[in-house]
């Protein structure tokens, strides 16, 4: 199944849960929400305190994105605030498995990430045990950013891998720079996790939510 998450990091923060309830009234899957410490990527988003008010705003998946230093240390936080699915990055943490047998022990899925510039070596120890894969197709840190083109073959690397593996079923997220107008490169390649911000909230949100979804059929 092909999800589309859009993530807040885009949205009108002065009128967050009403279009939270627009995406999801529009045919959303998840809502993808990126936690950044200032330390890990330059810029600094939003935590604990938003993902716990816009809660009960919305009954769709909170795929939260931890993009911040040693995970592990809000793993329980980020869960009790409400989380589904916690993404950390595998760059970010001395004990990845540490932090996924966490995440799981809060009764979440747990997905691991890598920027660019990791190699999918780094992703073998844990291809058996995460229930998502996040590929970054842009320098974490900054929403707006282009698709970066070699991540494509990157993207048809793991799907292929994870064939081999008999983890088909596994789910590929990709986040950066993704528009309608390049959605099915990512998807042909083997993601099936979309994750959109400005060209989602960038005009009118259940309009671009339903280019994407005719896309993504």
């Amino acid at each position: 199944m092909n999800i589309l998450a859009p993530s807040i990091l885009s949205a009108d923060f002065k009128n967050l849960g009403n279009q939270i309830r627009d995406c999801q009234n529009s045919g959303a899957h998840y809502i993808h929400i990126d936690v950044m410490d200032g330390v890990f990527v330059p810029s600094i988003s939003f935590g604990l305190p938003v993902i716990r008010s816009i809660r009960d705003a919305s009954d769709l998946i909170f795929d939260v994105h931890l993009m911040i230093t040693d995970p592990i240390r809000y793993i329980k936080d980020f869960a009790a605030a409400g989380a589904d699915i916690i993404t950390f990055h595998q760059e970010a943490a001395p004990d990845p498995m540490a932090v996924i047998d966490l995440i799981h022990s809060c009764g979440k899925k747990a997905g691991i990430s890598i920027k660019p510039g990791t190699g999918l070596d780094t992703l073998e120890p844990y291809l058996n045990i995460v229930d998502m894969i996040l590929i970054m197709s842009v320098e974490p840190g900054f929403g707006g950013q282009k698709y970066i083109p070699s991540s494509t073959d990157k993207i048809r690397t793991l799907r292929n891998h994870l064939n081999s593996l008999n983890r088909s079923s596994l789910d590929i997220e990709v986040d950066g720079g993704i528009k309608a107008d390049n959605v099915d490169i990512v998807l042909n390649a083997g993601a099936n996790v979309i994750v959109a911000g400005s060209a989602i909230f960038n005009g009118d949100i259940s309009s671009n939510i339903r280019d994407f979804l005719n896309k993504m059929m």
